[in-house]
């Protein structure tokens, strides 16, 4: 070994050893006779020290390093001199007093720097990802990512799982999200596809008699990106055989558990809460609602036909819906432009037509420029249904259902943190149960899965397939931690004949499904037992733990928006002889001007 401690080991104990670190230069300080260096690696910094004593060569040496540099110093263990402690670090007590450098690699000046306060932009950061993840932010986050999967391969280890891996390379079944192609050399014109989850393999290990599965499994979905979304990511895949739902539900629940304990040293109260999804919508407007706080929506379409304010009552009149929430005591810190800035807000993001809004007043009563249409008696009403207190900001939506849910959950997020309605470091989690099965595409005129084909319908539900799909429910459930979705499941579909009843009302003939899942339907008709399983999503799960709010920060090497990575330049061209293997021809190429924003570069 080069080293040995690690810059973040050595206490006042270790004073007076003769020990030998190594390190990244993170700050340099010439004090005249003697020069201080900040030694960095990933586990904390030591300051060592070139003095008189330690030769005039060496101290010149330490004058000449950069921000950067890696280094090996040989010396004494030292207390520092009083009044010079530094509390703020784990070495602050000691230093190292050099008697030998050693220059293993000189660094230019660098685009950035690990330890500079203020960032560059996230373009600079993810081209210079290896100076990035030097950062001591990075580096906890790294090292939080490395503890939750740990924490959860232990956790299922103890409860007898068995950890299978599953292919990478697999058959395309297009149905969801776009799959990654990969043209096959052997067999021109045939392609792999880079699998979006390992679910039909999972199913098949149910069948093969591997009743406790898990896996932390590569994914990979070719769709449009959004802050917390990449083109590949990572889950934890579980399955389980001869479970129902409840099973599934309370293994995960230990599961939270034992990561809110380990990692972040709190206890969970179990079971966790469970909501259903029609109840989710109705008092949050998302099927992933953030418990940490109320303002739910209050329903108050029977109230608005009652107005004679012409927007409501015609809303009310024909079939939409009139809801809203209470903003507790913000009716003071929202004046008429911020108002207006929240109406454009549910106009521009949510395809809102308005909104509408009430001041309580002093005296309880309520106040808009719109209430002269409402009898006295009626705001009276309103102000009783939504619970008002002198001081609230009663905010509605009158509009579709889709549309007021869509809204209404926007405004109750951005309200929510606007008005510090919860603290950012509390953890809450909560069940989203019993999904709809099926949601019908007006543009194809069919009905689609809600989770994915293979999910099960409520048992109770079964006779629904025939009669009425859209009120069918399925054994499926999110896991929601904060308002995000943090994983989901369900129990999977085992018979054979349902699953044909299944794929009929989602428009896949028979020949079709023997097509794309031909190998599933056949394991199913050997002896395939119920089961049914879930994936969380390790990335999600490390941002909502680390409290970050990018889920690029929470990846070593992510990719941009536009599914770039800005390091290595990928995707990229290749090299035509690769093409010429593959009997792939590039037709229509051009190539991309810079983009401003990005900074990449590629083809189309």
């Amino acid at each position: 070994m080069l080293r040995t401690h690690t810059c973040g080991e050595l206490r006042p104990d270790a004073v007076g050893q003769q020990v030998t670190l190594c390190g990244w230069v993170d700050t340099t300080r010439d004090h005249g006779g003697a020069v201080f260096v900040d030694l960095r690696d990933r586990y904390g910094k030591t300051q060592v020290v070139a003095a008189p004593e330690s030769g005039s060569a060496i101290v010149e040496a330490f004058k000449k390093l950069r921000s950067e540099d890696v280094i090996q110093v040989r010396g004494t263990v030292a207390h520092r001199p009083q009044g010079t402690v530094n509390p703020r670090l784990a070495t602050g007590e000691i230093e190292l007093r050099v008697a030998e450098l050693n220059v293993l690699n000189q660094c230019p000046p660098p685009p950035f720097t690990p330890s500079q306060i203020d960032l560059p932009g996230e373009d600079l950061r993810l081209k210079y990802r290896y100076l990035d993840l030097r950062r001591p932010a990075m580096q906890q986050t790294m090292v939080l990512r490395s503890r939750i999967l740990k924490t959860m391969r232990d956790y299922f280890a103890e409860l007898d799982f068995i950890d299978i891996e599953t292919p990478i390379l697999g058959r395309s079944t297009p149905e969801g999200a776009r799959d990654y192609l990969v043209p096959s050399r052997i067999h021109h014109g045939k392609f792999y596809a880079l699998p979006q989850s390992p679910q039909l393999y999972k199913q098949i290990l149910m069948v093969a008699g591997y009743d406790r599965y898990v896996q932390v499994a590569r994914c990979f979905r070719d769709e449009d990106l959004r802050a917390d979304r990449q083109p590949e990511f990572t889950q934890l895949d579980m399955e389980m055989s001869f479970v129902e739902a409840d099973d599934v539900l309370e293994t995960i629940d230990g599961l939270v558990v034992r990561l809110a304990r380990d990692i972040l040293g709190i206890e969970v109260a179990t079971p966790l809460p469970r909501m259903t999804y029609d109840e989710a919508m109705r008092r949050f407007g998302h099927d992933a609602p953030d418990l940490r706080f109320g303002m739910e929506i209050v329903d108050c379409t029977d109230l608005a036909e009652k107005a004679e304010f012409r927007v409501f009552r015609s809303v009310a009149e024909g079939g939409g819906f009139v809801r809203g929430i209470r903003a507790p005591q913000a009716a003071a810190k929202y004046s008429r432009k911020k108002i207006d800035e929240l109406t454009e807000y549910v106009r521009q993001d949510f395809g809102a037509k308005g909104l509408a809004w009430f001041r309580v007043e002093p005296d309880g009563t309520l106040w808009s420029p719109i209430a002269k249409n409402f009898q006295a008696e009626l705001l009276q009403e309103i102000a009783t249904r939504m619970e008002a207190q002198p001081g609230d900001l009663l905010l509605f939506i009158a509009d579709s259902w889709d549309v007021s849910c869509k809204a209404l959950y926007g405004l109750r997020r951005r309200l929510g943190a606007e008005l510090e309605l919860y603290d950012p470091k509390t953890m809450h989690f909560s069940w989203v149960v019993e999904f709809p099965m099926f949601d019908f595409d007006e543009q194809e005129r069919r009905w689609v899965a809600m989770h994915h084909p293979f999910t099960a319908p409520r048992p109770q539900d079964i006779e629904l397939l025939s009669s009425d799909p859209g009120a069918c429910r399925a054994q499926a459930y999110d896991l929601v931690i904060n308002g995000s979705e943090a994983g989901g499941g369900t129990i999977r579909i085992h018979d054979p004949r349902l699953q044909r009843q299944v794929f009929d009302l989602l428009g896949i003939d028979e020949t079709s499904a023997r097509d794309r899942f031909g190998f599933l339907l056949d394991a199913l008709k050997y002896g395939a037992p119920p089961h049914g399983g879930i994936a969380l999503g390790i990335d999600r799960f490390v941002m909502l733990f680390g409290g970050l709010d990018n889920i690029r920060d929470c990846i070593a090497f992510p990719k941009t928006q536009r599914a770039t990575d800005l390091m290595t330049g990928a995707p990229g061209l290749v090299d035509p002889k690769q093409l010429e293997e593959l009997a792939i021809e590039v037709t229509d190429f051009e190539e991309e001007e810079e983009d401003e924003e990005t900074g990449d570069a590629g083809n189309a």
